[in-house]
C-alpha cells in the first residue's frame, strides 16, 4: 500500500515521503497512529498545495531576514568601555549587551543568533557573525572605544 507520511517514521522515511509499504502495517500502526495517510489523487494534490504553501512562507522569511541583513551591515555599533592601565578592558562585550544595543537602534535579533568564535574583550573594530537563517548570515560591525 502507498501512504504519504505526516511524520519523520524511523527506518521508512521522512515527513511528505511517499512510501510502499504492507497493507497492515499500514493500517495497523501508521495510519492509526497518525502517522500516514493512504495515498490517493486527493491527498497527493493536498501534499502538493502544503508543499507550494511552505515554500511561499520560507521565501517570505528569508526576504525579511535579508531586509534585517542590510540593516544590520548597514550601521556600526559603538560600544564605550571603561579602561584599566596600558588600555586593557575590564571584562567584554556580551552578546547580551549587543542584543540591546542593537534593538535600541530599532533591529530585534535572538541573541542565540549570534555567533562569535572569539570574544569582544579589546579596543577596535570587530567583526561578529549572526545568523539569522540558515541561508542567511549577517556581518555585524563592533566599534569598541575607550571613554
Amino acid at each position: 500500500m502507498r501512504v504519504i507520511l505526516l511524520a519523520d517514521v524511523k527506518k521508512q522515511g521522512k515527513k511528505d515521503d511517499i512510501i510502499n509499504v504492507s497493507d497492515g502495517y499500514a493500517q495497523n500502526f501508521l495510519i492509526k497512529n497518525g502517522l500516514a495517510v493512504k495515498y490517493t489523487e486527493g491527498s497527493n494534490k493536498r501534499l502538493n498545495s502544503e508543499l507550494a504553501d511552505r515554500e511561499k512562507k520560507e521565501n517570505k522569511l528569508i526576504q525579511e531576514c535579508e531586509n534585517i541583513k542590510k540593516k544590520i551591515e548597514a550601521k556600526e555599533f559603538i560600544f564605550n568601555v571603561k579602561t584599566g592601565k596600558e588600555g586593557k578592558m575590564f571584562g567584554s562585550i556580551s552578546s547580551k549587551q549587543i542584543v540591546e544595543e542593537m534593538s535600541r537602534q530599532g533591529i530585534e535579533i535572538d541573541k542565540k543568533a549570534i555567533k562569535s568564535s572569539n570574544s569582544v574583550d579589546s579596543l577596535g573594530i570587530h567583526l561578529i557573525s549572526i545568523h539569522l537563517h540558515k541561508k542567511v548570515t549577517a556581518t555585524l560591525k563592533i566599534h569598541v572605544k575607550e571613554v
